[in-house]
């Protein structure tokens, strides 16, 4: 590691007063990308400000139909709850077990990596992420590859997610990061389907075709014949953007007959 000054703040004005006067400051939360990041001396921040000391960030709780998680909420305590199951079981699939007891929803989401498992389920369940000074919507949280509308010096405090009456990830794992290749949320809410994609292109997205397939006939056929234009996937040495765009019809699949 390069060397950097090391902040613990107890309150979130603490943490965004350090962050305005830091030359080059960094927010840590889990750490699961930025420890391996400053190890490898990929970045070189001047501060590191670690938000653990803040309390009042972490939790699940449920208010009228909208599940709201704490920012420094960890994997798996998300796993452990019963608030919407979908959600729960995505969670339990994150890493391994010490990346689920470290990492933090908003340490993830604040990330953007496009193989995290979390997009999936934002866009998905009509999300809401909350910070320091406002609210963005799920659709327009992703903006790009590791971009999102979270503003410079921003803190995720909470996300929202609406109970859905069903919903069902399914996900290809890399085998040695159990990153998502492709991971799909399929959410039902009456007539309403969500699909949420995540780990195919640069950020999540919503299958539109998808939806309006299983909107006419919620069947795991209904996704049959259903074209998924994979001409901007993500195209690497673990799959090709062909592949990702035959695993999102695969997995749509899987997910809806979950739910059946």
């Amino acid at each position: 590691m390069y060397q950097f000054n090391y902040h613990r703040p107890s309150t979130l004005d603490e943490a965004k007063s350090l962050m305005a006067g830091a030359e080059d400051g960094v927010y840590l939360s889990g750490g699961m990308t930025l420890i391996p990041t400053l190890k490898q001396r990929l970045a070189s921040p001047s501060d590191v400000i670690d938000l653990g000391g803040i309390s009042g960030l972490s939790g699940v709780s449920v208010n009228d139909g909208t599940v709201s998680v704490g920012g420094m909420t960890r994997h798996a305590e998300v796993a452990a709850s019963d608030a919407i199951p979908a959600l729960a079981d995505l969670a339990s699939r994150i890493g391994d077990a010490h990346v689920r007891n470290r990492g933090t929803i908003g340490g993830s989401l604040a990330n953007s990596d496009p193989a995290a498992d979390y997009p999936a389920a934002l866009v998905a369940l009509g999300g809401t992420v909350h910070t320091t000074s406002g609210s963005i919507a799920g659709g327009d949280y992703f903006t790009g590859l590791f971009e999102t509308a979270l503003p410079e010096g921003e803190i995720v405090t909470s996300v929202d997610f609406c109970t859905p009456d069903a919903a069902a990830y399914e996900k290809f794992p890399n085998p040695a990061s159990r990153y998502a290749v492709v991971g799909v949320m399929v959410a039902r809410c009456g007539d309403c389907v969500c699909v949420g994609v995540t780990g195919a292109g640069a950020c999540a997205f919503r299958a539109t075709a998808l939806e309006e397939a299983l909107a006419a006939d919620f069947s795991p056929d209904a996704v049959d014949g259903v074209g998924v234009n994979h001409s901007e996937f993500n195209s690497d040495i673990h799959a090709s953007a062909e592949f990702r765009g035959h695993l999102v019809g695969v997995l749509t699949k899987r997910a809806v007959a979950r739910m059946a």
